[in-house]
């Protein structure tokens, strides 16, 4: 039967969708920052490129190593997603490319080849933050509101962005609220408000929304998919209520950090401890995790099913499944039920980290890049399609005379902000 369309208004060349539980801000929190500097630098990119993810042209199916994209500067953040890559430059411009069959470029791309090659997306305004899922992508501009376009899928298939279906053109997501911050699983979308709550929309199967129950996170299920897919607020009871500072999303859950005493709520699958919760199952509303109480925790990210976590002194804890060595405990190691420090880069100082759905990376503020895990699709820059159990430090031509300062784990790419070695800040 299809869903009823709703809430949705026409201006211009963007959709506005009607948000429910707006509250009235308590706070105004500033933008969280991402422990990585943002300096201008360019893209390098490695892994699967059939469907032009990799941007590096429609010859290029695969790459073992860091390769230059050549047409896109001036880059100061980036994002993979499922099987396309997001940019973000320095004059707050968003460049896409790879698969569009579902609308994740936010772009035009009927002319044959186009979506392998970098794409601008139109916007109303100037962008600050981007985020990439399988087949969705979101940018937050610089009055903070919030834009995406794309689809979300569920395991039954495409659920569509908004009720009205798959959006290839930019929608904005919550109007008449400030957002901070935006963070994207797979297939759902956090959003920080300035008062420091959470709204989320997308799939709810694994509970990553927080706010649905197991039989509501059906598209099956009484309120369909309308509940799903409009925006709507993470509640608490009245008397605990928290205001939190920052978000991250996995895979298939969130983490949210709240603002008093930096405790770390969770949601969503945790068949393999990756939430720290000690429950092996999906938990659909949040929870204090207290596997990571007591630390000040500046990043946290998750895979299918493990969780990697980057503390203020620089050290890198690992959470979760073990198989292909996405954890960098070693070949011999067994599944983390806590978070354990990652032995091979205990005299490292990380500054930015992420995962693949089974792999991992880090980068050091030497400017070295890290890899480890599952790496069959070339998704870890080694040159071989080898899984390692242990962080492996990858180098390259495209490296040489360049220094990482940060990296996005794509579903079977990775991509790469780098800088040359004598560039200024």
């Amino acid at each position: 039967m299809p869903v009823k369309k709703r809430g949705m208004k026409r201006q211009g060349t963007v959709s506005r969708l009607t948000v429910k539980n707006i509250k009235k801000p308590k706070l105004s929190l500033s933008r969280p920052e991402p422990p990585y500097t943002k300096t201008p630098g360019v893209v390098l990119t490695f892994g699967q490129g059939d469907v032009g993810q990799l941007g590096l042209g429609e010859g290029v199916l695969e790459r073992g190593r860091p390769a230059l994209v050549p047409s896109v500067e001036h880059v100061i953040d980036l994002c993979a997603g499922g099987m396309h890559t997001v940019c973000l430059t320095q004059s707050g411009e968003v460049i896409t490319f790879g698969c569009n069959d579902e609308g994740a470029l936010g772009r035009d791309t009927n002319k044959e080849g186009s979506e392998m090659e970098p794409g601008k997306v139109v916007l109303e305004g100037h962008a600050v933050q981007i985020t990439a899922g399988d087949s969705h992508t979101a940018a937050l501009l610089s009055d903070g509101k919030v834009y995406a376009w794309g689809s979300f899928r569920d395991s039954s298939g495409s659920m569509g962005l908004t009720s009205n279906g798959i959006q290839k053109q930019p929608v904005e997501m919550l109007p008449g609220i400030t957002v901070v911050k935006i963070a994207s699983g797979a297939d759902h979308l956090v959003m920080l408000s300035e008062n420091g709550q959470l709204y989320t929309c997308g799939c709810g199967e694994q509970g990553q929304l927080g706010r649905v129950t197991e039989r509501g996170a059906s598209r099956g299920s009484r309120q369909g998919m309308a509940q799903l897919l409009l925006p709507m607020l993470v509640t608490f009871k009245p008397r605990h209520e928290p205001e939190f500072e920052d978000v991250w999303a996995g895979t298939y859950c969130t983490f949210a950090k709240e603002k008093s005493k930096g405790d770390i709520y969770v949601f969503g699958l945790n068949n393999y401890n990756q939430l720290g919760l000690e429950e092996q199952k999906s938990h659909y509303h949040p929870m204090v995790s207290k596997a990571f109480s007591g630390k000040k925790w500046v990043q946290i990210c998750g895979g299918q099913h493990h969780s990697i976590a980057l503390d203020s002194a620089g050290v890198i804890y690992a959470l979760g499944r073990k198989e292909y060595g996405r954890l960098g405990l070693g070949e011999d190691c067994d599944d983390a039920k806590k978070l354990i420090p990652i032995p091979a880069l205990k005299d490292k100082k990380c500054v930015d980290i992420s995962c693949g759905s089974c792999a991992s990376f880090a980068v050091t503020d030497k400017g070295e890049l890290y890899a480890w895990g599952m790496g069959y699709t070339g998704q870890l820059g080694t040159g071989k399609q080898e899984d390692e159990h242990t962080p492996q430090i990858i180098k390259g031509k495209q490296l040489e005379s360049r220094l990482v300062l940060h990296v996005s784990g794509g579903g079977q790419h990775t991509v790469l902000l780098a800088k040359s070695t004598n560039q200024q800040n």
